[in-house]
């Protein structure tokens, strides 16, 4: 199951929470308010085939003034944990988008859905309250300067919006994802091809994103990646998705990821070789 579906029932999951909490005009056409997600954590545990039964529980880890922390979790049949969702929503009027504090009834409702995530759901490889950079020293010219390459662009279709004319979360993460072979798959491929000439794919295995403004139908946007580090067999990489008109950020995220043996579903170790190369197309000096 690719990244975006998993978001999608993420969102899907919040929809129907948002309900339980006394907000079922959260997510209808017209509504003055919305919760939107602000900063997310994810954590890609087991695979998720096509038509398999999947279940969706969550709770609140911390409630603010107008944002909150959610935590949502997918398990399989057997009970297995598939994969992990930490969320900071904020409370939005949908006109101007700017937050303002829970309603005492929402409030209320929010006391009986407090709880902790379970241990195994906790974050590995990426610290999901490390402080990032403030929005105004995200600049479309960082990139740019440190050489990192453009690696996808494209106007958001109207198709890809939620009920309030912005790009759904799930496209955020979906169009990155589909940028990132444009850059890797070549990589990818002698990686493989170093390991024994094996069948070779990918694999996310943990995900942040910063979503700093959400763009609406027609608005540009310009991807852009650079190396966060290797370790093990595992590699980091920081993705900007920007607006090439303003200059500023629609999202920043960082992904720890894996190049897969897809026959024995395990991950491939990059040589020495390979990791210079992956230093060279994609820089270093991109943060989230």
């Amino acid at each position: 199951m690719n990244v975006r579906v998993y978001v999608e029932k993420q969102m899907e999951g919040l929809a129907v929470f948002a309900h339980a909490l006394g907000m079922p005009h959260a997510f209808r056409q017209n509504s003055p308010s919305t919760i939107a997600p602000v900063d997310q954590h994810i954590r890609f545990v087991r695979e998720v085939l096509p038509g398999r039964p999947l279940t969706m529980h969550g709770c609140l880890v911390e409630v603010g003034e107008a944002d909150a922390l959610v935590y949502q979790e997918l398990r399989h049949a057997d009970g297995q944990l598939a994969a992990a969702f930490r969320t900071r929503i904020m409370h939005i009027d949908t006109a101007g988008r700017e937050p303002f504090p829970w309603g005492k009834s929402v409030r209320a409702a929010m006391a009986d859905d407090m709880d902790t995530p379970p241990e195994e759901s906790a974050p590995r490889s990426i610290d999901p309250v490390a402080e990032g950079l403030p929005y105004d020293d995200i600049s479309v010219e960082i990139p740019r300067k440190l050489g990192i390459a453009c690696i996808g662009m494209g106007a958001v279709p109207p198709q890809h919006l939620d009920v309030h004319g912005r790009m759904s979360p799930a496209w955020v993460i979906g169009r990155v994802s589909d940028s990132v072979p444009n850059l890797l798959f070549g990589w990818r491929k002698d990686v493989a091809a170093a390991a024994g000439d094996l069948r070779m794919g990918a694999a996310v295995l943990e995900y942040r994103i910063r979503y700093h403004d959400m763009p609406q139908a027609g608005d540009r946007f310009e991807v852009y990646t650079g190396l966060g580090g290797v370790e093990g067999k595992t590699h980091s990489l920081f993705h900007w998705m920007m607006d090439p008109v303003t200059g500023k950020p629609w999202a920043t995220s960082q992904a720890t990821a894996i190049t897969l043996d897809l026959d024995a579903r395990k991950a491939i170790p990059a040589p020495a070789m390979a990791i210079e190369e992956l230093e060279r197309l994609a820089p270093k000096g991109l943060s989230i």
